[in-house]
């Protein structure tokens, strides 16, 4: 236990001073605040009891950032006119009755671990964030109440396994989407201590690290303003902290925060230079394949939940936003960039689970926010689209080679088993062991359901 001095220096079993844990990392550093932290290890371990799933199962969430072109990707339409099909042609896959788009060939020789669901579509804005809202969350926000991520869900329903946080977002949270809301990757009215640890480094570069992971003589100054201002909220708050009703709980998360960032463990889940140099090679030594790898790491470690972002924003940057004029891409752009780095990272990774024996046990899910006109427009892009796009699962129970949903002769909208994104969610649920008619404890402390009423598994994936 953490033992507290008169002289305001705190220290625990082992020696460590408190004023070696700023030097190491921070309660902060993880998004915590004091009173969060307080609160969380008894509520994981509780609920986790409580509410237990397949304890071996764990969720990795490919989050197409921008909304690739149903048309132009997974949703071909080799019959329609030009102006619909786009400039890409359908090409066979290993599943003889599903085609993709020929910018994936790689897809294409792995379909058979691969089922797609083309009828996915919501009735809220074409608006990015508010997507992102929904197909995270199951939920649009409305009413001051931000639902929780559903790797918050299963990290308050689930807990922990090891020294690693249960649930990470790489390489960082999503950033601007445009329409000023919040973006869905946060723990919601569960609270912070359910939100996740975000990288916020890129693991392709060359001198990568995790700050808040590093021993003490790693930290470089690049800490040490972080360091100071925790070190002064700590110091304010040691003099009454003897009498604190706090005391004891933040003695225990103390403990649970110190041992994640002194960890071996988990310093070793994050070191990417364990792999070898082919391995690296083979997902691609860019952002998104380093991230795919660290995502596969990470379960393999006992993460439960790891979401990737496969971009940052729709600005500036070549995305699956193809309205086909700056500041966003244009449809050769990603057939050119976006594609080729997304069909190595993502086969690479389901090869690398399979061969690891871990996808069964690991339920990989690529969502979107929206999808995309099924008109090409003037610019030679494709403009948002919420009336139906496609999704895509693979592992965790699912079923390849398969087709769930039918869209219309354009890709406009669902001609055959509609479905939504609290449905997908569901999903996500379902193949982690929930019950998604049990509830949460909402805001208020009123119960909350996990699903809306209604909203049901997609069961043909399994």
């Amino acid at each position: 236990m953490m033992h507290l001095s008169g002289s305001g220096v705190a220290h625990t079993c082992d020696g460590v001073s408190r004023r070696d844990f700023m030097q190491v990392g921070s309660l902060g550093a993880i998004g915590l605040s004091m009173a969060d932290a307080a609160a969380m290890e008894a509520r994981a371990a509780e609920s986790s009891t409580k509410r237990p799933g397949k304890d071996q199962r764990s969720c990795i969430m490919i989050f197409n950032l921008g909304a690739p072109s149903q048309l132009d990707t997974f949703d071909p339409k080799p019959d329609a006119p030009a102006e619909i099909r786009g400039p890409f042609k359908a090409i066979s896959t290993k599943s003889p009755a599903i085609q993709i788009s020929e910018i994936f060939p790689r897809h294409a020789a792995i379909a058979d671990k691969i089922s797609f669901v083309r009828s996915c579509n919501h009735g809220a804005p074409a608006v990015h964030d508010a997507g992102w809202q929904m197909m995270q969350t199951g939920r649009f926000f409305t009413g001051g109440v931000n639902t929780p991520h559903a790797g918050s869900v299963t990290s308050y329903l689930m807990g922990r396994k090891t020294d690693l946080p249960p649930f990470v977002v790489l390489p960082e949270l999503m950033g601007s989407g445009g329409g000023n809301l919040p973006n869905g990757q946060a723990g919601g009215f569960l609270g912070k201590a359910y939100d996740p640890f975000a990288l916020n480094a890129d693991p392709s570069r060359p001198d990568f690290a995790v700050p808040d992971l590093l021993p003490p003589a790693q930290l470089g100054e690049v800490r040490l303003q972080r360091r100071q201002r925790l070190r002064n909220v700590v110091e304010q708050s040691l003099s009454g902290f003897e009498q604190s009703e706090n005391a004891q709980l933040i003695d225990s998360s103390f403990q649970s925060a110190f041992r994640l960032i002194s960890s071996p463990q988990a310093r070793e889940a994050f070191d990417l230079n364990k792999e070898s140099p082919a391995v690296r090679e083979r997902y691609g030594m860019n952002r998104f394949g380093q991230c795919c790898l660290l995502a596969r790491r990470l379960v393999e470690a006992g993460v439960r939940f790891v979401t990737i972002n496969t971009f940052l924003t729709v600005f500036n940057e070549d995305t699956w936003d193809i309205h086909g004029t700056l500041p966003f891409t244009s449809i050769e752009g990603m057939k050119n960039i976006v594609a080729p780095m997304y069909d190595q990272a993502y086969t690479a990774l389901i090869e690398d689970l399979v061969e690891r024996g871990m996808l069964d046990e690991t339920l990989v899910c690529n969502l979107a926010e929206f999808g995309r006109t099924p008109r090409v427009n003037p610019a030679g892009g494709r403009d948002h689209w919420s009336q139906c796009w496609t999704v895509y699962f693979a592992g965790g129970g699912v079923q390849g080679g398969r087709v769930v949903g039918r869209s219309d002769p354009i890709g406009g909208y669902p001609a055959e088993r509609p479905v939504t994104p609290p449905d997908v969610v569901a999903t996500i649920y379902h193949s982690l062991g929930f019950n998604v008619e049990e509830h949460l404890p909402g805001p208020a402390g009123r119960p909350f359901p996990l699903a809306d009423f209604g909203t049901k598994p997609i069961l043909e994936l399994f």
